[in-house]
Order: structure tokens, then C-alpha cells, then sequence
């Protein structure tokens, strides 16, 4: 029976990290992914509207009109809200863009915090 346990034991230790590592780096390409969603909504904005959303107006305008946007044609996303990250924060949206592109759109990870690694990184665009 000692032995068993001692086997579970073992086998315990060794598929749980990699488990836990797994789950960590779907929830990454999860963010990944919507990344690349918003980013295409925030596109088709431009080319309704002719520019991106102010950074006062933010996500907010994928899914309901600016006040200044008189050619909205939106929702561009599914749903009335613009979907949270993998671990339950919004998306970060700056624009300009401090990385040279037209918007910044990003995740801080799961430790809400800049930088990191592994599942603690940050997901850009």
C-alpha cells in the first residue's frame, strides 16, 4: 500500500506542473486570439468612422456609438460588451501607439502587472 502511495505520489508531482503549465499558456493564446479579434473590429471601425477610436472613447465604441462618430456601423463585436482577458480584466487600449503601430491593444497577463514571463507575460498586438 506504501509503495502505491508512493507511486501516486510521484506521478502526481510530475503531471501536475505540466498541467498547470498547460492551462497557463491556453489562457496566453486565448488572449492571442481575441487580441486579433479586437484588433480586426477596431479596423473595421476605421474604415466606417475613417479613424480609430480616441482613447477616451476606448473598446466601449466596438459596441456602442461615439457621440462624434456619425458613420458608425456598428456593433463590431458579438454581444454588448467587449469581452474581458482570460483572467477577468478588460483589455488595455492606447492610442497612439507607443510601439509604433496605429493602436496598442494588450493584456498584462495573469499577474495584471508589465512584464513577466510565461503566463505572467504580457499579450500585445
Amino acid at each position: 500500500m506504501l509503495v502505491v502511495l508512493v507511486i501516486l505520489g510521484l506521478l502526481f508531482g510530475l503531471v501536475v506542473p505540466r498541467t498547470i503549465d498547460y492551462l497557463g499558456r491556453a489562457k496566453s493564446d486565448v488572449a492571442k486570439m481575441q487580441i486579433q479579434n479586437l484588433s480586426q473590429a477596431l479596423d473595421l471601425y476605421r474604415l466606417d468612422v475613417g479613424r480609430y477610436p480616441t482613447q477616451d472613447e476606448g473598446l466601449k465604441a466596438l459596441v456602442s456609438r461615439p457621440g462624434n462618430a456619425a458613420r458608425w456601423n456598428g456593433p463590431y463585436l458579438k454581444g454588448n460588451e467587449v469581452p474581458a482577458d482570460p483572467w477577468g480584466r478588460g483589455y488595455l487600449y492606447e492610442v497612439p501607439s507607443k510601439r509604433g503601430q496605429s493602436f496598442d491593444l494588450y493584456s498584462l497577463g495573469a499577474d495584471g502587472a508589465r512584464g513577466g514571463d510565461g503566463e505572467n507575460a504580457d499579450v500585445y498586438n
